[in-house]
């Protein structure tokens, strides 16, 4: 995908919310886009539980986003899932079904971690997006 319609899509997504125009070009740059078919997991149910690797921003389509065999909820164009994963590689929480023909903007771990070191402002600005869905999570218990 790239250019100005990747950058819009990722613009739109909180984890990047805080970075610079040109910083959001740097993240476009690394995207690419996946399609997908109905029925046709886009997350793996191999992979719900072991090592993410891959954030995905919806530009087209639906998809179920499934613990088990449960439908959670539907996702649509906008919506993104993965970006935990993105930074830390840790297992996902849900298997990510296309319930249409899906078109997404993808980003790897792979691509991303170098781009957190070797931009400090990208990284700074993803730690306070990090921090700051930490405090919301703190207050929402304490209430």
């Amino acid at each position: 995908m790239g250019g100005p319609a990747a950058v819009d899509a990722l613009a739109c997504v909180r984890l990047f919310q805080g970075l610079s125009p040109k910083d959001l070009g740097r993240v476009a740059d690394m995207t690419k886009e996946l399609t997908f078919q109905a029925g046709q997991a886009i997350t793996e149910e191999t992979e719900e539980g072991e090592s993410g690797g891959r954030f995905y921003v919806l530009v087209e389509g639906d998809a179920d986003v499934l613990l088990g065999k449960d439908v959670v909820k539907t996702l649509g164009a906008g919506d993104y899932f993965g970006e935990i994963s993105l930074i830390d590689g840790s297992p996902r929480t849900a298997t990510i079904s296309a319930r249409a023909p899906v078109r997404t903007l993808s980003l790897s771990s792979w691509n991303f971690r170098p781009l957190l070191k070797e931009h400090p402002s990208i990284r700074e600005a993803v730690l306070l997006e990090m921090c700051r869905r930490l405090r919301q999570a703190e207050s929402s218990h304490l209430h």
